[in-house]
């Protein structure tokens, strides 16, 4: 092997992770009838308590499906036999996110995705929960 060679990998993987992680953010936010960006920057606002509180259940909503989908790649990375592979499981574990929340939402006796804007934190951190959860479950499944 040669000394580059790892380094070659590192920058092939990682060039095809981010990339993913970044096509993860932008469905979870398209799937979303509220933009979680939007509701961040909004929450800067500390003078408008509502808006702060929206933008932080909307922060904890979005985090934890981007660690959970971090957490799916990494395993994916780690269990991959190639690059196809590496894509097929960062493209599973997006739709499965997606698919976890609104089970999620189906499942609740409140709704998720009324709840997150107008700034139940409370909801946000729960979401941020169960995305954890469902990544890290994901993420050991595709050593199977």
């Amino acid at each position: 092997m040669a000394p580059w060679e790892p380094i070659v990998n590192f920058l092939i993987y990682l060039g095809i992770t981010v990339p993913l992680m970044g096509i993860g953010v932008l469905f979870f936010n398209l799937t979303t009838p509220y933009n979680e960006f939007q509701l961040i920057r909004d929450g800067g606002d500390v003078s408008d308590q509502a808006k702060a509180a929206a933008g932080k259940a909307a922060a904890y909503d979005l985090g934890g499906k981007i660690i959970g989908q971090v957490l799916v790649l990494a395993s994916a990375v780690y269990h991959s036999v190639g690059i196809v592979d590496l894509i097929v499981w960062g493209i599973l574990g997006i739709a499965f996110q997606i698919v976890i929340f609104y089970l999620f939402e189906l499942l609740t006796p409140f709704k998720v995705v009324a709840e997150i804007p107008k700034g139940n934190v409370s909801v946000g951190i729960f979401s941020f929960c169960l995305s954890l959860a469902s990544g890290l479950l994901m993420a050991s499944l595709i050593s199977y």
